[in-house]
């Protein structure tokens, strides 16, 4: 009981401390990625744009579809949200009928909650499991001829559906607007990755892409700005220090301009400097942040990747337990297509998984290099960027991976 009242008085001693000490934020959500504020710097001329798109619907027409690329934190989802906010008021306001259903795909990750989720925009009952997707797509049809709407749907991070499940989906919302006799549906599909047009057919492409709008990433003078505005909401007056501001814009600029990584430093350091009483943000709180982040963001990473792209990883994990620290792409798609395997999935193809390998290279997470082998050529040599251990430990946690985890493929195993 000792131990038990002990802990206790370790938890009051917190809480007494947080509730006395010095009160750096003022309002802390104001740093969050969810959060969008009545003015977004310097995305003046894509709010603009995007409005001019979508005014159509308040008259009672569809508006062209659109696809928005651009990295993370590059402002997307904040002005595509903002806008569409703004729009709904506007259409209510004149009676409009006008609907939008935002779907982050990622979280969705399937055709069938997708579905579910824009039956529910229209008030159309779908089960949460039972139904066969064609049912389920015919139900949606079926809500959208008994109204006289236009829906507005937007597609969050649609790239990781196409690359998990592939554009099936995709190519039946670009063509629904054939078989519907009053509504009509818009799309506003929004990628990070900008060479999503590759994984889509022609015939999806061709409909589905009718205005782009490309997000390029914030500079440093951007960031500082778009920092400046948040800060003065958060934080307590002369609370942030001049270095520290201009450190997190620079560090976050330095890394594709990536406003919600200057976001999270900004709380992070402010929440370090709170809970040692500091009353102000100096640069040590920043630099302490950031390696704060960088290992929950890693962890993040492999968390959130597509479902092929972790068999690839793990792929290249399952090679560096051998031994060997350096593998070629021939090496690990046959451990690929083993994994595949035994997890009763059906294999992409080598020029597919070389593609994977790419895309885990250029966010961080395999380093790929090209050796000479004399006469016989050249070859891609890939080693793992973050610790086996991390590795092991996120997909550990996941019960689809608990039976290969330690596995030996048979293509690795000496005759």
């Amino acid at each position: 009981m000792k131990g038990v009242d002990r802990k206790s008085e370790i938890l009051d001693e917190v809480f007494e401390n947080f509730l006395r000490g010095f009160k750096i934020f003022k309002n802390r959500e104001v740093l969050r990625h969810d959060y969008i504020p009545d003015y977004l710097p310097h995305r003046e001329e894509h709010i603009r744009y995007l409005g001019e798109i979508v005014a159509p619907t308040l008259g009672g027409f569809p508006c062209s579809n659109v696809f928005i690329y651009g990295k993370t934190g590059t402002g997307k989802t904040a002005v595509i949200k903002y806008v569409l906010k703004k729009l709904v008021a506007k259409a209510r306001s004149l009676n409009s009928p006008v609907r939008v259903c935002y779907i982050n795909c990622r979280l969705a990750g399937t055709e069938y909650r997708i579905l579910s989720s824009l039956c529910n925009a229209i008030f159309v009952d779908v089960p949460f499991t039972g139904l066969a997707l064609g049912e389920v797509f015919d139900r949606f049809r079926g809500g959208l001829n008994s109204e006289k709407i236009i829906l507005l749907t937007v597609l969050d991070e649609i790239d990781v559906l196409v690359k998990e499940r592939g554009d099936s989906l995709l190519y039946e919302l670009t063509r629904i607007n054939e078989d519907l006799s009053g509504s009509r549906v818009s799309i506003i599909g929004i990628s990070n990755d900008l060479s999503f047009k590759e994984y889509l057919d022609p015939r999806v492409l061709s409909t589905l892409s009718e205005e782009e709008i490309v997000f390029k990433p914030y500079n440093a003078s951007e960031l500082r700005d778009i920092l400046l505005d948040r800060a003065s909401m958060a934080f307590q007056e002369g609370v942030l220090t001049e270095g520290a501001l201009s450190l997190c814009a620079a560090l976050a600029a330095a890394e594709h301009g990536d406003a919600r990584r200057a976001l999270d430093l900004l709380r992070v350091a402010g929440e370090l400097a709170e809970r040692e009483g500091s009353k102000q943000i100096v640069e040590d709180h920043v630099r302490r942040a950031k390696r704060r982040i960088e290992h929950d963001r890693m962890i993040e990473a492999l968390k959130s990747l597509p479902l092929h792209s972790k068999f690839v990883l793990l792929s290249v994990y399952l090679l560096s337990k051998t031994g060997s620290n350096k593998s070629v792409t021939g090496d690990i798609y046959n451990v690929y297509c083993e994994v595949c395997e035994r997890l009763g999935m059906a294999p992409l193809t080598q020029r597919r998984v070389s593609g994977l390998i790419n895309e885990l290279d250029v966010i961080g997470l395999l380093n790929s290099r090209v050796v000479s082998l004399g006469r016989y050529g050249r070859t891609k040599k890939i080693t793992l960027s973050v610790p086996k251990s991390l590795v092991r430990r996120v997909f550990a946690e996941d019960e689809r991976f608990i039976s290969i985890i330690d596995y030996t493929p048979k293509c690795l195993m000496k005759p």
